[in-house]
């Protein structure tokens, strides 16, 4: 039995220093994920929060053949699924917002580099706008598959097993979203006046 299967057994025993200990190893992920959907840091933090007090209550009826961590990710993606179809599905997906890494740095996963030539700074920030309205304007699923797939850098057997479908479905979806992305993509780049950088939406 490894430390993470002995911290499970031990939390579904009651045991609340294993279950914050299972928690200290997930969280910077699970907050990434809840920060990507919620778009602000106080929204991430109390879907985090939300996410980890359903685990709490479910741990007894965990099964230990399953992978913890994919566990309490499907856990934490449900959360803002739910919370997103609360608020209309008006929550913006941020690209852009820093989150602590598991060393305890800050990393930032953006688009747009601040780096370098300031006009070219403001020209991909006003594009990634354009990518942030038209990820909003994707399907739960669509928009879920690409934050996990494509910001969150998950692999898709790890996308399939948080969401619970097979890994032809995700396939599937991604393929959509991706096309369904590069159409509306390209009606905004269109209507602001602007053009898609060079390799954009041919991947």
């Amino acid at each position: 039995m490894n430390g993470i299967d002995l911290l499970v057994t031990r939390a579904k025993k009651n045991d609340i220093s294993a279950f914050e200990e299972l928690l200290r190893i997930h969280q910077n992920r699970i907050y990434s994920i809840c920060l990507r959907f919620s778009g602000n840091r106080d929204d991430a933090q109390d879907l985090a929060q939300d996410a980890f007090i359903r685990a709490y209550r479910a741990i007894g009826s965990f099964r230990n053949e399953a992978d913890f961590g994919t566990w309490l990710h499907r856990i934490a993606v449900n959360v803002c699924l739910n919370s997103r179809r609360k608020n209309g599905g008006v929550q913006p997906v941020s690209l852009d917002e820093t989150y602590q890494s598991e060393s305890g740095g800050e990393v930032r996963h953006e688009v747009a580099s601040e780096e370098g030539d300031p006009l070219q700074a403001l020209e991909e920030k006003e594009f990634n706008s354009l990518v942030r309205k038209a990820l909003n304007g994707l399907s739960d699923e669509h928009r879920t598959v690409l934050v996990l797939r494509e910001i969150e850098g998950y692999s898709y057997e790890e996308v399939s097993r948080m969401l619970g479908c097979s890994l032809g479905t995700v396939k599937s979806r991604l393929s959509r979203a991706r096309e369904v992305m590069r159409r509306r993509m390209t009606e905004l780049t269109r209507d602001a006046g602007e053009e898609l950088p060079a390799g954009e939406g041919r991947r």
